[in-house]
């Protein structure tokens, strides 16, 4: 099956500037995400069409391959030193916002010392504390160094030339013709083997415990964003370098605003008298209340924006804004003397007069009406 175009997966023009595919991105990424769809294959595989997308396009020297070739700037060696999707430079978004949703774990492919695992974190947060930034404590299980031997795995310190590959660390396999190079499998290709183990650690030099640490997490922040802890991951065996580890924001669902990048967006209630005859209403934000003017006659829907009054992301240079939808409310639970009132106010709609006043409940009718007189010629 031949890929669908990048742009058209992202749903993006081709003149689509960075911030304009970040957007897209996170809304296609939060979309079919696995968390959100768990068991949806269908989803699953939309979500990796869309990271593999904004991958290429996120990065200019790639983007430019593809505006000039297509899919087949990435196939068959194409492109000299920039790698396909998912590979190189391309693929790292920052420091903060990087390849949120790739394989974090693990430290397999490296030259030297075999460093330990990388770990992985996901942190909670509320809006509020996401936009302003705050000082977490995180409590996680890890292996650390052991203390009985200072993460050496050796009882006394010492180590020995390992017989097997003679310290080389690397042995040599006959396949039929062919004669291989491996890592030796005695020393695990450290070339030295520990003569007298530790016992607390037996040899391992790492041992299972709790680390706390206190996290500081930037203001502007949102779900997918990724923090790295250099060497706050799993201590490497037997004094190897530890790991690092990776906090991912997630953001809890806010009971008043929906953020959408650096935008808020929110739903203001009013009431039929208010919308009708206008008023100003006051509204929250994350700084404190603000006012709207409500004109008379305003419907449902009607929205209002309030500049600055978003969310300044870790890596937008000013705050987004606040969007404001009027949601016109029916009142419940009336008293006698407001049923009387609306009762008699209901009496003065009547002909074209109910016309002057509705006039989408009028617009409606006459698109009833030739409905039915179409069906019934």
């Amino acid at each position: 099956m031949s890929k669908r175009d990048y742009y058209e997966v992202l749903g993006v023009s081709r003149s689509a500037t960075e911030d304009e595919l970040k957007k897209a991105y996170r809304r296609c990424a939060m979309k079919h995400h696995p968390d959100r769809n768990p068991g949806d294959a269908a989803a699953e595989a939309a979500f990796k069409e869309c990271k593999e997308a904004y991958e290429v396009l996120s990065d200019g020297g790639k983007r430019r391959m593809y505006d000039q070739h297509g899919h087949a700037a990435f196939e068959h060696g194409m492109g000299g030193g920039n790698a396909g999707p998912g590979f190189g430079h391309g693929a790292d978004m920052g420091d903060i916002f990087g390849d949120i949703f790739g394989n974090i774990f693990g430290g397999g492919g490296r030259g030297g010392p075999r460093r330990g695992a990388d770990v992985g974190y996901v942190m909670e947060l509320d809006l509020e504390d996401a936009v302003a930034g705050v000082e977490k404590r995180v409590e996680l299980p890890t292996l650390a160094a052991c203390d009985t031997c200072d993460g050496s795995g050796s009882e006394d310190g010492k180590r020995e030339t390992c017989s097997t590959c003679a310290g080389r660390g690397q042995v040599r396999m006959q396949r039929g013709i062919f004669t291989m190079q491996q890592a030796c499998p005695h020393c695990d290709g450290q070339g030295q083997i520990i003569a007298k183990p530790c016992k607390t650690c037996h040899g391992a030099g790492r041992v299972e415990d709790e680390k706390v640490l206190s996290v500081k997490v930037p203001a502007g922040v949102d779900t997918g964003d990724r923090i790295r802890l250099a060497g706050e991951g799993e201590a490497g065996p037997a004094g190897s370098p530890p790991g690092d580890l990776y906090v991912e924001v997630r953001v809890r669902p806010h009971a008043i605003f929906q953020r959408d990048g650096d935008d808020l967006h929110c739903e203001v209630p009013v009431r039929i008298s208010q919308a009708a005859l206008g008023d100003t209403v006051r509204v929250p934000t994350l700084g404190g209340e603000a006012e709207i003017r409500v004109p008379s006659e305003t419907q449902t829907g009607k929205v209002f924006r309030l500049r600055d009054k978003g969310v300044k992301s870790v890596r937008s240079r000013g705050p987004g804004d606040l969007y404001c939808k009027i949601v016109v409310e029916t009142p419940v639970n009336l008293t006698a003397e407001q049923r009387e009132i609306l009762e008699k106010f209901e009496t003065t709609f009547t002909g074209e007069n109910a016309r002057r006043h509705s006039p989408k409940s009028s617009t409606f009718m006459d698109g009833v009406k030739g409905f039915w007189e179409r069906m019934t010629s």
